[in-house]
């Protein structure tokens, strides 16, 4: 990470020429500008920049859509107040003599945080985990398939026939993986130098598909990590001439790509794990997990319980659901279990390190929203002591009597519409507006499965 004079250090040294400024759409994109890094020094740092308001309307391919009220063609469309968070200012390791910062953003004429933003969301639910007396640690384990093609000559293809990195299903594997490590290799050193602490990359169970991880951390700098790893990436791959996606489901048989949240709440100070510090001796409810505290209880219970209205955050696209398909290490019920990968909510470690995987959300999601419904949904099992049912064991995907994760983007459309905890918290309009206009486009198109299907036969 660096600070202000050690930008200042580096610029007059003619190390960092560039500073990107960016925040997230709500698709989880980096959105921003590029500065000159003098002018970034004499301006961008002090007074921030501006940019279009639609950014916070466009549908994946920039259309400002209608039915916001905070942005729309009546209102013409203006400003938002991008203000860089410097504790986030970094070396961009894998673009040549350039820094990143991330900004929070502020509405034009009010000159408050702008309440759609991602990051905005997702500080608002930290600051009611604060008022309860928690600090969110987080982690997100992402997966992603690579390709031999680049972008362009993916485009140009239809993004189809593409070859995988891989020949055969790799999870784990470590000569395939070395074959990855063109792409991988360059990511962990290039993360591990602009401020994210790399873990370790290892192959999955999909061809050409890999996951890399990175250290947890409190909640909204997790979220600034998750956003600068897929940024970092993606570039790499494009200078490398691959290409890389996060689809959720990118084929049929293929396994699709997660991306799984680990959640635990600590004291302010960060020196206890409140799931685990005074454990509870409850006998009369339902879950019994030793050394669990009824925090971690309520925590659950109530993420699990807010799941299904709040599946628009963790599967934000059509493609979404397509990933959830029995016995393909994607969950499709909602249940609690032990150390089992067929579970919507898994619990592992203990002591210190006990927290929840939530393995619902797919790799598209943004991760400040994400985290900020899951945030919300914990933080309300707790202020209404909502015990979680007892564990599952046995392979869930065959429980049939076990609540189903909403399986299309319209069941999930129905579960948001509902009043609740998320139009309270999180709103309402601003999340299901895009998908409306997603299932419209959706529904007109075309699909080269109806012309496999019926060109000939019908």
């Amino acid at each position: 990470m660096l600070t202000i004079d050690e930008l200042k250090v580096k610029v007059e040294a003619g190390e960092i020429d560039t500073v990107c400024m960016a925040f997230t759409d709500h698709h989880g994109r980096l959105v921003g500008k590029r500065y000159d890094a003098d002018f970034f020094l004499e301006s961008g740092a002090v007074d921030g920049s501006h940019a279009c308001n639609y950014l916070l309307t466009c549908d994946m391919e920039m259309t400002p859509r209608d039915g916001f009220s905070f942005a729309n063609w009546e209102k013409g469309y203006g400003d938002v107040h991008m203000v860089p968070d410097l504790n986030s200012l970094r070396v961009a390791a894998w673009l040549p003599k350039t820094a990143y910062v991330l900004c929070d953003v502020f509405d034009g004429a009010t000159h408050k945080p702008a309440a759609p933003a991602p990051r905005s969301v997702l500080t608002r639910q930290v600051a009611e985990a604060e008022k309860e007396g928690f600090c969110p640690l987080a982690a997100s384990e992402l997966e992603y398939h690579a390709y031999k093609e680049s972008y362009s000559q993916a485009h140009k293809m239809k993004f189809s026939g593409l070859t995988p990195m891989g020949s055969y299903l790799e999870d784990y594997h470590m000569l395939q993986g070395t074959r990855f490590e063109i792409l991988n290799h360059k990511a962990r050193i290039a993360l591990k130098h602009s401020g994210i602490p790399v873990e370790n990359s290892k192959g999955e169970a999909g061809f050409g598909q890999h996951e890399l991880n990175v250290k947890y951390s409190d909640i909204v700098t997790m979220c600034d990590r998750h956003a600068i790893y897929k940024q970092c990436l993606k570039e790499i791959a494009d200078q490398l001439g691959m290409s890389v996606t996060f689809m959720s489901k990118v084929s049929t048989d293929d396994t699709g790509s997660g991306c799984h949240l680990h959640l635990s709440l600590w004291d302010r100070d960060v020196k206890e794990n409140m799931f685990s510090h005074d454990p509870s001796n409850d006998k009369d409810v339902p879950l019994q997990i030793p050394g669990s505290s009824q925090y971690f209880r309520w925590f659950l219970g109530g993420w699990m319980q807010h799941c299904q209205d709040v599946m628009l955050f963790y599967a934000p696209t059509i493609n979404s659901y397509k990933r959830y398909v029995s016995s393909s290490w994607a969950p499709t019920r909602i249940a609690t279990s032990v150390d089992n990968r067929t579970a919507g909510f898994r619990i592992v470690g203990k002591g210190k390190s006990l927290r929840i995987e939530c393995r619902i959300p797919g790799a598209d999601v943004n991760p400040y929203l994400a985290f900020a419904a899951s945030l919300a949904s914990g933080i309300d099992g707790i202020r209404n002591r909502t015990e979680p049912p007892a564990v599952f064991e046995g392979d869930i995907y065959q429980a049939r009597q076990l609540p189903q994760v909403p399986m299309t983007m319209k069941a999930a459309l129905t579960g948001l519409r509902r009043p609740g905890l998320h139009a309270k918290r999180l709103g309402t309009t601003w999340w299901t507006t895009t998908p409306e206009h997603e299932l419209v486009e959706y529904e007109r198109a075309v699909t080269d499965w109806e012309r496999r299907r019926y060109f000939e036969q019908i």
